[in-house]
């Protein structure tokens, strides 16, 4: 489930973190994550006049887009998080969501929102379904993917136009025949407050993590720690029992429903919010 002793760390499967920011403080995250020994990078969005009418979604495309495109100059995969991403404290130690033998790595989400697991494989990953863009794990070949499905946005709609690009990076992968990972446990929070365009565009305001992998290393900016995170842990309980997270023509349809019923239970098992 994530949590054998066999499994290789994340951080040695990966060559290079890069943090997402535009004018928020890094220092405490970059920090942090620096203590992994892994090389890790501020990429700091600079507005530009030409930015003026671009809707917020469009500009976060391209923030992300930047570090795919740095991404491309790694022959290991890259870890990529926004600037507002609290890791737990025992980060360094935890194991890789995704195989790391697997030639067709597409996306490995170390944060999830909205996720659905669709297998697990013989390795006892979970390959399956999340949007938001928090904290991620990206390929050289996935980020070409990426880059064209930015250039698709910059097309249709356009700039301007908020889109929910996030949403349909797990379906634009998979069809191109990439494999792509949801983890046990979250490696960490969201902490950054609501986004206006989500409520103007009649989307959840707020999205928290559902499972913790452990204690947080540092206080998100949202503040009101125990209210957001029992948020968290109640909507992801809710998911759950509604059989949102593990859908049943999924589970019903699978030829290994044991595996996918033990992931989706045992990963709630715990008290810690």
């Amino acid at each position: 489930m994530g949590t054998r002793s066999t499994d290789s760390r994340l951080i040695d499967t990966i060559g290079q973190i890069l943090i997402l920011a535009y004018q928020e403080d890094t220092e405490q995250l970059s920090s942090f994550l620096g203590t992994t020994g892994c090389h890790v990078e501020v990429l700091r969005q600079m507005h530009r006049s030409e930015y003026k009418n671009y809707s917020r979604s469009y500009l976060c495309l391209l923030n992300h887009r930047k570090a795919w495109e740095q991404a491309l100059l790694s022959e290991k995969p890259t870890l990529i998080v926004e600037a507002d991403f609290v890791p737990v404290a025992n980060f360094a130690q935890l194991p890789s969501p995704f195989d790391p033998n697997d030639k067709h790595l597409g996306i490995a989400w170390l944060y999830t929102c909205a996720s659905q697991i669709y297998t697990i494989t013989d390795q006892g990953y979970a390959q399956g379904y999340s949007t938001a863009m928090v904290a991620y794990v990206i390929t050289k070949q996935s980020a070409w993917r990426l880059i064209e499905l930015a250039e698709m946005v910059k097309a249709d709609p356009g700039p301007e136009m908020y889109t929910p690009w996030d949403s349909g990076i797990e379906y634009y992968l998979r069809d191109r025949n990439f494999h792509n990972y949801v983890p046990w446990r979250n490696y960490g929070e969201h902490g950054g407050i609501p986004n206006p365009e989500h409520q103007q565009n009649n989307l959840s305001t707020t999205h928290r993590a559902d499972v913790l992998y452990g204690p947080l290393a540092f206080e998100p900016a949202y503040g009101k720690v125990l209210k957001e995170r029992t948020y968290g842990r109640v909507k992801g309980l809710g998911r759950l029992l509604l059989n949102k997270y593990l859908r049943g023509p999924v589970l019903s349809g699978s030829t290994h429903p044991g595996r996918l019923l033990r992931f989706a239970l045992s990963r709630q098992f715990t008290l810690r919010l």
